[in-house]
């Protein structure tokens, strides 16, 4: 019970300190994407609490899943004890987080007042941009999405009388509205799409109700912590970790892959209405994983029986 004791304390700080530090760090970069928009958006700083709350829950789960069993390889706890503690810890502590957001998302917004910036013919240009395109709003910050002349180096001019979901030309690219950098290396990006796409599928479970988030986040916590107990490829805790953070992200990758419009068609003409599509994912980790637990088992109960021979 001891040991229960400290693993659950353990675990529950990570997930706390985790969450609270994503989320504030996720906020602030939400900010500056919301600072790219002018006028701002009549948004209140809640809704963007809420949002960086659900892309960083996503991202608490996985890394304290995979930092508390590291911990308890480490410290020889038993397989069996540290897995079951770690999933329902996992699975109740996401839900209740779930749980409070959808009750924080009923809190009416407060309307943001715009920072006039500039009158008709605005140039937005951002000199840390290797592209050097800028923006000339017509109309001024009044107006962010209404006409436009963007300077692309290399290229005519382009006008624009409006942009959003319609287009007076749909041959001429969708630009943002403002020209910004994203310097961001690719291996990055795609981390952070596949958590936002798994923190969307998270927060669709949660509404479909709680027998759908169970379905789908439990199997999904089942696989994460059969492969954070069992990748023991060497006798280095670090190397291990870092094996254990790939298998992670390559969870991450294959929920994206797997829920991608065109996946969801093969797999149903595969199942032939045999069996929904919602439950093709949850039933794929909770056989891998169940797998991967039964090879553990066998792996520990056959170091007992060896260390009891000699």
């Amino acid at each position: 019970m001891r040991k229960i004791a400290k693993l659950t304390l353990f675990f529950s700080l990570n997930f706390i300190i985790i969450f609270a530090a994503v989320t504030g760090i996720k906020f602030l970069s939400l900010r500056v994407e919301w600072a790219k928009v002018l006028p701002p958006q009549p948004e209140s700083s809640l809704t963007l609490i809420i949002a960086a709350a659900h892309w960083a829950l996503s991202l608490s789960l996985y890394s304290s899943i995979l930092i508390a069993l590291n911990y308890a390889v480490r410290r020889s706890y038993f397989p069996v004890m540290a897995v079951v503690s770690v999933m329902v810890l996992s699975f109740f502590i996401s839900f209740g987080i779930s749980a409070a957001l959808e009750q924080w998302k009923a809190v009416p917004p407060s309307q943001v007042a715009g920072i006039k910036l500039g009158e008709r013919g605005l140039i937005l240009s951002n000199s840390l941009n290797k592209n050097n395109t800028a923006v000339v709003l017509l109309n001024g910050s009044s107006e962010p999405f209404g006409p436009r002349v963007t300077s692309i180096p290399g290229q005519p001019l382009i006008y624009q009388r409006s942009i959003g979901v319609n287009y007076d030309d749909i041959s001429r690219p969708a630009l943002p509205p403002v020209p910004f950098g994203d310097d961001t290396p690719a291996f990055l990006n795609s981390i952070s799409i596949d958590i936002r796409l798994n923190a969307e599928v998270l927060q669709q479970k949660f509404r479909e109700g709680f027998l759908s988030y169970l379905i789908f986040a439990g199997s999904l916590i089942f696989l994460l912590c059969s492969l954070g107990y069992a990748i023991k490829f060497s006798v280095w805790p670090l190397a291990n970790f870092f094996l254990c953070t790939l298998a992670f992200s390559g969870i991450l990758s294959f929920i994206t892959f797997f829920n991608s419009p065109e996946m969801r068609e093969i797999t149903s003409s595969f199942l032939e209405n045999k069996l929904p599509v919602s439950l093709a994912l949850p039933l794929i980790f909770f056989g891998f994983g169940a797998l991967v637990h039964l090879y553990s088992l066998l792996i520990y109960i056959s170091k007992r029986r060896r260390d009891d021979e000699f």
